[in-house]
């Protein structure tokens, strides 16, 4: 697939789309919609799987880059939940019709339930793998020291220490504090959708009790946990992505 660019009102998002056999809007068979996870893009291990399993499926399928990630203009550390939410919104308004599969990583996961509120008419189903929504209150701002929280209100960003130089990826006060704006956690969350969370237990950034968590808080009565034992948090793995897959098969 070609990289093709969607111009928004303030921005331009990268995006790479293929047609199904039938069509976007019509047949029975629903597209697949690929969110990514926070400084990720849309040429990772399963978003790249995704595509050829689609494909062989004759599956519509798009996939994209936030603003300021990969592919598409802007700054990285403008970002914040609320304006990569505006993206996956204008994705799935202008380049889908019709019913969709929503499959979200990590952030990902965060921006596609706050999707399947948004547009629970064109939601055939969610997926999320390692779903982390409200990370940035749960399990960064929670757990910063003292002297963490000083220099982000300071500098306006922090980073990893733990991370090796080259894959440090800052974290930034404006993303926090937009992010307030858009908790899953913090009012009822209205999906009705069926949902499917695979998780990792070996995640060491989102814990697997997270995912128990999640299930609660959403109205749907059709939710299924799918916990890997040996499973990290990339879950990037043939045998993790083919557990994927089955899970978005069973809704074709």
């Amino acid at each position: 697939m070609s990289v093709e660019f969607l111009s928004l009102a303030e921005g331009t998002l990268a995006y790479q789309r293929q047609i199904g056999d039938i069509g976007q809007a019509g047949g029975g068979k629903p597209g697949v919609v690929f969110l990514g996870g926070y400084a990720s893009d849309m040429e990772g291990t399963k978003a790249q799987y995704l595509a050829q399993k689609c494909a062989e499926s004759g599956l519509s399928f798009v996939r994209f880059d936030y603003r300021g990630c990969g592919q598409s203009p802007g700054k990285f550390t403008d970002g914040t939940i609320g304006l990569w939410r505006e993206d996956t919104l204008a994705v799935l308004d202008q380049l889908t019709q019709g019913p969709q599969i929503i499959v979200g990583s990590s952030m990902g996961g965060w921006l596609g339930l706050l999707l399947a509120s948004s547009r629970p008419e064109r939601i055939k189903a969610f997926i999320g793998i390692a779903v982390a929504p409200d990370f940035s209150e749960e399990l960064v701002w929670k757990n910063l020291t003292d002297k963490q929280r000083e220099t982000l209100l300071r500098d306006g960003e922090i980073y990893d220490e733990d991370a090796p130089p080259d894959f440090r990826i800052p974290m930034t006060l404006k993303l926090i504090e937009d992010a307030r704006a858009h908790l899953v956690f913090s009012s009822p969350c209205p999906i009705a959708c069926p949902v499917r969370l695979l998780q990792g237990m070996r995640d060491k950034e989102v814990p697997y009790t997270y995912a128990e968590r999640i299930a609660k808080h959403i109205a749907s009565d059709d939710v299924q946990i799918t916990l890997i034992k040996n499973g990290d948090h990339r879950l990037s793995t043939p045998e993790n992505l083919d557990m994927l897959w089955q899970m978005v098969a069973g809704f074709i």
